[in-house]
């Protein structure tokens, strides 16, 4: 598949949102129920680490950001992400593309850890994730009421190789 990986900007801010209504749609995504707004989202996010992967035709086929864990000193370097694909679009490399450029930039920039929490049915993010890099470090269980039903969350992350 011909990807072509660029910032995550305003001018994608449409199509993103629908992936992200998509995710949230299907169930096993997030704990949110609504897509925020444009504004919303992009305040949530740092914009240096949040890209789109756009198809041969320019629509966006899915989109990776990373934001804030915390405004403590002790953690500048740890990002939680979120990488969303349009459900036309999966099993086509395109998560994975989108973490490979999320974990260049972070390495870049010195961040020394990339986390996520996703839920165990979501077996597929899960492998992904794996693949890429990350590794379980535990299962936060019953964390959250999603729809009604308590759930659980599969913690990962991807330390740098460069922390000593």
């Amino acid at each position: 598949m011909s990807l072509r990986i660029e910032p995550l900007t305003p001018a994608h801010a449409e199509e993103a949102l629908a992936i992200y209504r998509a995710g949230i749609d299907e169930g096993n995504a997030t704990f949110e129920t609504e897509a925020p707004t444009w504004e919303t989202f992009d305040a949530g996010r740092l914009t240096e680490h949040r890209f789109a992967a756009l198809g041969p035709d320019g629509k966006l086929l899915g989109w990776v950001a990373a934001s804030r864990v915390s405004d403590r000193s002790a953690y500048a370097g740890v990002v939680e992400h979120s990488v969303y694909v349009h459900p036309g679009a999966r099993g086509r490399g395109v998560a994975r593309a989108l973490l490979d450029v999320l974990i260049a930039s972070t390495e870049a920039a010195g961040i020394w850890t990339i986390q996520c929490g996703i839920f165990p049915e979501n077996t597929a993010s899960l492998a992904l994730h794996q693949r890429a890099g990350f590794r379980g470090v535990g299962t936060r269980v019953r964390i959250g009421r999603h729809r009604g039903v308590w759930r659980d969350v599969v913690l990962l992350e991807r330390r740098s190789p460069r922390i000593d």
